[in-house]
């Protein structure tokens, strides 16, 4: 053998016969070893990415189906919102026919049906209303509130203190949690 030539066995030279000259050379490995390092850190910071951006479209669905779960709730909830609004108007007649009726009359044996029959339709009305969340807000007696009361005018009076709803107009009504009309009502003031 000659000191320049390759010392390799005979073994390993038949192994390696046949194969390309370039992937037999060491600075071809490493070359080809840094380009494949190169491609897994690259398809590593891919993966990562990928994995982010899946993770940001999961939390993006919870949020859509979460609201849309609480517009179908709130739906279900106030959709009959305007037609209470609505039918406000026959419970305010109702109770102005009720309040029409002088006391004296209330016993006269030709109107005793017809004010028994409207007490009826009232509390029948009243019961529907409550059947779907629609109640009576409080006014007289209470501080003004302004998320449920709507101020008509002041009331110069030393028998309530000022800021305190002394009379009520026009009943208020919330549906469950929400304002469906607010009281009108007149508010004490300290006199002149």
């Amino acid at each position: 053998m000659n000191e320049n030539e390759n010392p390799r066995d005979e073994a390993v030279e038949k192994e390696l016969d046949g194969v390309p000259e370039e992937f037999l050379e060491e600075d071809a490995a490493e070359e080809g070893s840094a380009q494949l390092l190169d491609e897994i850190a690259s398809l590593q910071e891919q993966l990562a990415a990928t994995k982010q951006e899946v993770l940001y479209a999961k939390a993006e669905t919870q949020n859509v189906r979460r609201r849309l779960e609480k517009d179908m709730a709130d739906a279900r909830n106030y959709a009959a919102s305007g037609f209470a609004r609505d039918i406000l108007s026959v419970a305010d007649n109702l109770s102005r026919a009720l309040q029409a009726v002088p006391d004296e009359l209330r016993e006269h044996s030709k109107l005793e049906g017809l004010v028994a029959g409207i007490e009826a339709t009232q509390r029948e009305l009243d019961k529907v209303f409550s059947q779907h969340g629609i109640s009576r807000i409080a006014a007289t007696g209470l501080p003004l509130d302004p998320n449920q009361h709507q101020a008509m005018m002041e009331i110069p009076t030393h028998e309530a203190e000022p800021g305190t709803v002394v009379q009520e107009m026009q009943a208020g009504y919330m549906i469950k949690d929400r304002l469906l009309r607010p009281a009108m009502v007149g508010v004490a003031k300290k006199p002149d």
